[in-house]
């Protein structure tokens, strides 16, 4: 279309696409011919926050083992870290430590009134 005179806009309205994807397949084009303009997989290149395998079959095992366990005490017994250290559920996050029984704050000390 480019090459018959029209300009990227009229190509790109003729096409029904916006002139940024035709501005795109014609870099591909131009670098690769047809063959990169091929279709691409849409699956992420990497997964930052994926689990190390040893440790997703850890959890699954511990899982299976004690299925009432929640996320905080399947992550320390796995030792798979996340927002906490291993040692201690919620880690170095302030307040966040090990779950409390009871009262806490004012009502501990019986300030309330």
């Amino acid at each position: 279309m480019i090459e018959d005179g029209l300009r990227v806009t009229e190509a790109a309205a003729k096409a029904r696409v916006t002139r940024q994807a035709l501005h795109e397949w014609l870099s591909r084009y131009a670098e690769g011919g047809l063959e990169a303009l091929a279709d691409r997989s849409h699956q992420p290149r990497s997964c930052p926050h994926q689990m190390d395998p040893a440790v997703e079959v850890r959890l699954v095992e511990l899982r299976g083992l004690h299925p009432g366990w929640g996320a905080d005490r399947l992550r320390v017994s796995a030792g798979a870290g996340g927002r906490g250290s291993a040692a201690e559920p919620g880690g170095d996050r302030p307040g966040a430590g090990p779950a409390r029984s009871g009262r806490s704050g004012a009502a501990a000390r019986g300030d309330l009134w």
